[in-house]
């Protein structure tokens, strides 16, 4: 059973976009996604990057390593922004690719993303799975998946973006626990993916209870928490559209936790969840609306945790 001794994560990959704008096929699954009607799509391409070059810039003043691959400026990638979606890093060395239901949204993976972080992390194995995409079964990183560290658990929703079986196998293959649930809006459409409606951390987890309408899994997820002694933040339905579940814990290199979110998030929390949050890590916000707006995804979408144990350094 894979587990760690912590959480948070102190290095974030991070994706500077070329371009930035409304992918009409992820909007089939997306409800978050909104079109701009006050601004060209040049307009959004530029207010995206400055949301983006001020939220790096605050992750980096508070101690935390963000490594930005910064995209070519021929690249029509609209939603490369949310790199987590087709990623995630380990600390046993092993990187996962995953495969991505919008065919759009698949040329986003890239070799060079890799070749970054090579220098300083160990990267003993790569699991490709876009092969999957022929067979239309979906999984889509940390998107889907709530990797629980310490415990060695993974928590995840079914949608058309998370295929079950497949849920199960990179579990398997990864050594956790899978922990599958049906999670639904107010309209009763299933939440597109589970780091919208959860975010874990050290301790605790941020989760819109309200969205887990079976009895059955709520009382499932309910007794994992209360087994991993993780404190429930409960979070409405008007705070999970806020993207007040879509949080990373990260840290900085003397050990301090903050909890990266947007500032929409932060505005949406009350009083008392605030002060449940800082009894394990600071809110850092990021102002992010247009990414928001039109991208339908928040901070913990722009976050790529790299858990890879660093290398060595060699001395002569």
């Amino acid at each position: 059973m894979a587990s760690s001794l912590t959480q948070s994560v102190s290095t974030i990959l991070m994706v500077r976009p070329a371009n930035f704008g409304y992918n009409k096929q992820t909007a089939e699954s997306n409800a978050f996604q909104n079109i701009d009607p006050e601004h060209s799509e040049s307009e959004v391409v530029k207010l995206a990057k400055a949301e983006f070059d001020v939220f790096v810039e605050k992750l980096r003043a508070h101690g935390v390593n963000v490594v930005v691959y910064e995209e070519d400026y021929n690249s029509v990638r609209t939603d490369a922004v949310f790199p987590n979606n087709w990623i995630s890093f380990h600390d046993n060395g092993r990187v996962v690719i995953y495969p991505m239901e919008s065919p759009n949204r698949r040329i986003e993976k890239n070799q060079i993303v890799l070749d970054l972080l090579r220098s300083d992390f160990e990267i003993d194995h790569v699991d490709d799975l876009g092969g999957y995409e022929e067979d239309d079964q979906y999984l889509e990183g940390t998107g889907s998946i709530i990797f629980d560290y310490i415990h060695g658990k993974a928590y995840a929703c079914r949608s058309s973006r998370t295929d079950e079986g497949l849920f199960k196998k990179v579990c398997q293959s990864l050594g956790y626990e899978a922990i599958i649930f049906d999670a639904l809006d107010e309209q009763d459409f299933a939440i597109y993916h589970t780091n919208v409606m959860m975010a874990l951390g050290s301790g605790y987890v941020v989760i819109c209870m309200s969205s887990i309408k079976d009895p059955k899994d709520n009382a499932l997820l309910l007794s994992h928490f209360k087994a991993d002694q993780l404190e429930v933040i409960d979070i409405s339905f008007d705070q999970l559209n806020s993207f007040a579940g879509n949080m990373l814990e990260v840290e900085n290199e003397d050990g301090v936790k903050y909890l990266a979110m947007s500032k929409s998030a932060y505005d949406s929390l009350t009083r008392s969840q605030l002060e449940q949050i800082n009894q394990y890590a600071e809110p850092l916000w990021g102002d992010i609306p247009t990414i928001e707006n039109i991208g339908g995804g928040s901070a913990r979408c722009m976050m790529a945790a790299v858990h890879l144990p660093k290398k060595e350094l060699v001395t002569s």
